[in-house]
């Protein structure tokens, strides 16, 4: 599977709340973000925990706005994220980037970068904070 499809297919996946068709396009040791919490998770069981956490308290949409093949496994996602508290009220209205690590086809690892803001994995993300920062 090339790269597009396999973006196309990990987020049309995820918004559809199919986890376990979204963890098969990613390695047993996948490092992903806590968007919602803050911190890592590393491995498939850990991303489905925070997941099933994560949706009980949020609705997210991911919309892919860009994707730029880079070198060595690095794809780069331009995203609008749409964070919706269960009643429907939108919290947050968000374009950020998605950066991925991608070896033998799977995805490894995926970080997160705010317009203006370092990567980091230290505090939950400002599209979870409630308050809208659409541009």
């Amino acid at each position: 599977m090339n790269t597009q499809a396999l973006v196309a297919q990990a987020y049309s996946a995820f918004n559809r709340r199919d986890i376990d068709g979204t963890l098969a396009l990613m390695s047993e040791n996948v490092s992903w973000p806590k968007a919602s919490e803050g911190g890592r998770v590393v491995g498939k069981q850990d991303i489905r925990a925070y997941w099933t956490r994560q949706w009980a308290e949020f609705d997210g949409y991911v919309e892919v706005l860009q994707v730029i093949d880079r070198e060595a496994g690095k794809v780069d996602v331009k995203v609008r994220l749409l964070v919706k508290n269960l009643k429907g009220d939108v919290l947050s209205d968000t374009e950020l980037w998605h950066l991925y690590t991608i070896a033998n086809g799977l995805i490894e690892r995926m970080d997160i970068k705010e317009e203006g803001e370092s990567n980091s994995d230290l505090g939950p993300s400002a599209a979870f904070s409630g308050h809208n920062r659409a541009k």
